[in-house]
C-alpha cells in the first residue's frame, strides 16, 4: 500500500504527540502505515506513507537519490548569482549541499491559502522558486535560501520521484497500488480512494 497525502502546515509527520500538536492521526485513518521520509512541521505538501518497510526505506534513504521537488516562496527577488549558488551547492554548517536544479516560477496555480497565513511585509516583494534536490537534510531548503539572502516564507513539497501532489488539497490523501520492490505509480481506478479533509473515506 502506498498513500499520497497533502500534509497541511502545522501537522507533525507522526501519529502521536504528547504535546497535543496535530498529527497524521487526524488526517489519515489507515492502520499500519508509516511516513516514508519526513516533512517539517511548518512545511506543506506531498508526504508518502506505506505499510511496506522495504518500500519505505527505498523512498526515504537519500542514498537512493530519489529527486524531491519543492516550491518555495522567498523574501526578495533572487538574482542570477543567488540562483547559481543554489544550483552549485551551498555551504551549510553540516557541509556543502549537492548541486540542485533551481528556477524561478510563477505562483503555483490554484494554490490554497496557508493556515496560519504567511507573514507579509509591504515593502519587501516575494518570489516563488522551484528546487529539485536529491538529498534530505534537516530543513535543507530553508537553510539554503537563507544562506543566499532570501529566507523562505512558505515551503511546499510538490513531488517525490515519480509521485506528484497533483490536485490533492490540504488534508486529502489518495491510496495507490505500489507492489513491494517497485516505486512506480500503478494507480488502478478500483484501488484508488480519496479522503476529504474531514477524514471520512469516500470512493
Amino acid at each position: 500500500m502506498l498513500i499520497l497525502f497533502n500534509k497541511p502546515c502545522a501537522v507533525l509527520c507522526q501519529f502521536t504527540d504528547r504535546a497535543g500538536r496535530r498529527t497524521l492521526a487526524g488526517h489519515v485513518p489507515v492502520p499500519g502505515v508509516y511516513p516514508a521520509g519526513r516533512l517539517d512541521y511548518d512545511s506543506e505538501g506531498l508526504l508518502l506513507l506505506t505499510d511496506d518497510g522495504a518500500l519505505q526505506a527505498r523512498i526515504a534513504d537519500p542514498r537512493h537519490g530519489l529527486e524531491k521537488t519543492y516550491w518555495a516562496q522567498v523574501e526578495g527577488v533572487p538574482g542570477s548569482e543567488s540562483l547559481e549558488r543554489l544550483r552549485r551547492g551551498v555551504a551549510l554548517k553540516d557541509g556543502r549541499t549537492r548541486p540542485a536544479r533551481v528556477r524561478l516560477i510563477a505562483e503555483p496555480r490554484d494554490l490554497w491559502p496557508r493556515d496560519p497565513p504567511v507573514r507579509r511585509r509591504a515593502a519587501i516583494p516575494t518570489t516563488w522558486i522551484e528546487l529539485r534536490l536529491r538529498e534530505g537534510r534537516n530543513r535543507q531548503v530553508r537553510r539554503m535560501t537563507a544562506a543566499v539572502g532570501h529566507p523562505t516564507l512558505r515551503l511546499i513539497r510538490a513531488g517525490i520521484g515519480p509521485y506528484r501532489l497533483g490536485s490533492l488539497r490540504p488534508g486529502e490523501w489518495v491510496e495507490i497500488d505500489a507492489p513491494a520492490g517497485r516505486t512506480g505509480d500503478r494507480r488502478r481506478p478500483g484501488l484508488c480512494r480519496r479522503a476529504p479533509r474531514s477524514g471520512t473515506t469516500r470512493g
